[in-house]
């Protein structure tokens, strides 16, 4: 099948299955956010905390949807008056104009849209960026590697990209299901009676079955029909482990600097043999991420930050002059949730992780407000009491932003 010819299909499913299905009232309710392309990431992971909104910033959105990474980098710049512009980049009109009914329902004006495929960027003539987010895109490309390299040549030198990905093992028993509705559902049916049959023979699946016994997918149950005909019907799809990721982003001339939630990808998550986890804690990021996709087996998709810089662009709290932000938390509540001695606990996709927190966790939570710096949190902790040693409350909040950020908590920032 040509590039041609694959682009058009999926053009195809798009425009008569936009996806995900979004309705634009709703944009009155809440403000969609998630991973990769919150801007307090994009500042943390790709410019070393050290990102400036007030001065001009260029980010491209190169599959764009129905909108939600756009909408949420738009109204996230809007909101800190930067003279940023998002542009909106997508094969599909229909997808397009939902994006366009959510950025007026919110009355977002810093968005460029744009009609047409990242394939054709070198053409369009829509200048660099300072950051790109390609999220669920290449891996519906006939050439992923084409794709990334194509965008990666659209970058500042300095720029960064976030990238979601399926991941392979997360993703069993989905490709057998697609093999069987290429026979059962072939594409010369309606897409209404495809869809039907699709329902059916998950209806009837046997309890053996890979898909059915798979509980990370869920696409089929929450997404309408735009979900269950994006995750099995789809003409052009595959899924990717961290190994290949690592050469994808390498051959487009990019360097993985994280992946998301940092946790998933670490074995000592998912090990409780010290010696084993000590043995492994020395290898270099790709190869801990890769040896934990195999140990945890759930990893349905891959989010992670690359760039192009040829210097560390991730931020680091060995600077005390970093704010630690807490991405969508408030550090009051948090604190009141934190009971001394009770661990801090998160579900990775049915694997309960627990991380004991430090003793002066609750009293430093406390004081994270987005505004303090952690020398500044160190002396605002006074007013409440006895000052522990300098040097016992930075190991503790080290290992506090170690832990918070691993579950993609907390954050740095730094003024200016």
């Amino acid at each position: 099948m040509s590039v041609a010819s694959s682009v058009d299909r999926v053009r195809a499913q798009y425009e008569a299955l936009p996806y995900p299905a979004r309705d634009p009232r709703e944009e009155a309710l809440r403000l969609i956010t998630g991973t990769p392309s919150h801007v307090l990431e994009i500042n943390h992971y790709l410019f070393a905390g050290r990102l400036n909104f007030a001065r001009p910033f260029r980010a491209l959105v190169a599959g764009g949807g129905t909108g939600d990474a756009c909408i949420m980098m738009a109204q996230q710049l809007a909101d800190r008056q930067s003279p940023a512009e998002v542009v909106y980049l997508d094969l599909s009109s229909a997808s397009r104009a939902i994006c366009e009914a959510r950025a007026k329902a919110r009355g977002l004006r810093n968005i460029r849209y744009e009609t047409g495929s990242l394939l054709d960027l070198p053409t369009m003539g829509l200048g660099s960026f300072d950051y790109i987010d390609c999220t669920g895109v290449l891996h519906h490309l006939p050439d992923p590697a084409v794709g990334l390299a194509t965008l990666a040549a659209s970058l500042k030198p300095e720029g960064g990209m976030g990238v979601m990905l399926y991941g392979e093992y997360g993703r069993n028993g989905v490709y057998p299901m697609q093999e069987m509705l290429r026979v059962l559902a072939p594409e010369s049916m309606a897409t209404e009676d495809r869809i039907a049959m699709t329902k059916r023979l998950i209806r009837f699946l046997p309890t053996t079955n890979l898909f059915r016994r798979n509980p990370y997918i869920g696409d089929h149950i929450t997404g309408g029909d735009s979900g269950v005909y994006d995750l099995l019907l789809h003409s052009c799809d595959r899924a990717f482990t961290v190994p290949q990721i690592g050469d994808l982003a390498s051959g487009a001339g990019l360097r993985i600097v994280a992946f998301l939630e940092p946790v998933r990808y670490e074995p000592a998550t998912y090990m409780s043999d010290p010696m084993i986890a000590r043995q492994l804690s020395s290898l270099p990021l790709l190869e801990r991420a890769a040896f934990a996709e195999r140990l945890a087996g759930n990893l349905r998709t891959h989010v992670f930050y690359a760039t192009r810089a040829g210097f560390d662009t991730v931020a680091r709290p060995e600077d005390t002059s970093a704010i630690p932000v807490l991405r969508e938390l408030d550090g009051q509540k948090l604190a009141a949730g934190l009971q001394p001695g009770m661990p801090l606990v998160a579900n990775l996709d049915g694997f309960p992780w627990r991380a004991q927190l430090p003793a002066l966790a609750q009293r430093i939570v406390k004081h994270i407000d987005g505004r303090r710096t952690i020398a500044e949190i160190y002396t605002a902790m006074g007013s409440e009491g006895a000052l522990p040693r300098w040097e016992d409350y930075y190991a503790q909040m080290e290992d506090l932003y170690l832990k918070l950020n691993g579950v993609n908590h907390l954050l740095l920032r730094f003024r200016g």
